[in-house]
């Protein structure tokens, strides 16, 4: 768990505007923290299987956070992944393009679909 002091610190260089503490940035930043808090500890407490699945659920709800932020606000993603230093946005980064990529390809088979579909029926009254 994180020190008041040291909460406060991450409030105030995230924090989007003056009143700021709930934010999904700030949010972000403050599960990073304690999940390299917890990390450190695991490494020296091998065993103790109730604060890894607490850091297993920190995870998850980062990667929640982390994934409203990229819909919602690409730029501050960017920025705040940038600033944190996280490997997992590059990872969510190239699985978001590769959805797009995905979607585009079948846009445009749909698309050549439709014009084959409009064209066939001309084909039918010039053999009748």
């Amino acid at each position: 768990m994180l020190e008041k002091q040291a909460k406060q610190r991450i409030i105030s260089k995230f924090r989007v505007h003056d009143n700021d503490t709930g934010s999904p940035q700030v949010q972000i930043a403050i599960l990073t923290e304690e999940i390299r808090q917890l990390t450190e500890h695991l490494k020296i407490h091998k065993h103790d299987h109730s604060s890894r699945r607490g850091l297993l659920k920190k995870v998850g709800e980062r990667r929640k956070l982390l994934k409203y932020l990229q819909k919602e606000d690409e730029t501050s993603f960017k920025d705040l992944t940038t600033r944190l230093k996280l490997k997992i946005a590059k990872r969510m980064q190239e699985e978001e393009d590769e959805r797009i990529r995905l979607e585009e390809e079948l846009d445009k088979k749909d698309e050549i679909k439709v014009e084959e579909e409009e064209e066939a029926p001309v084909e039918e009254d010039k053999k009748e």
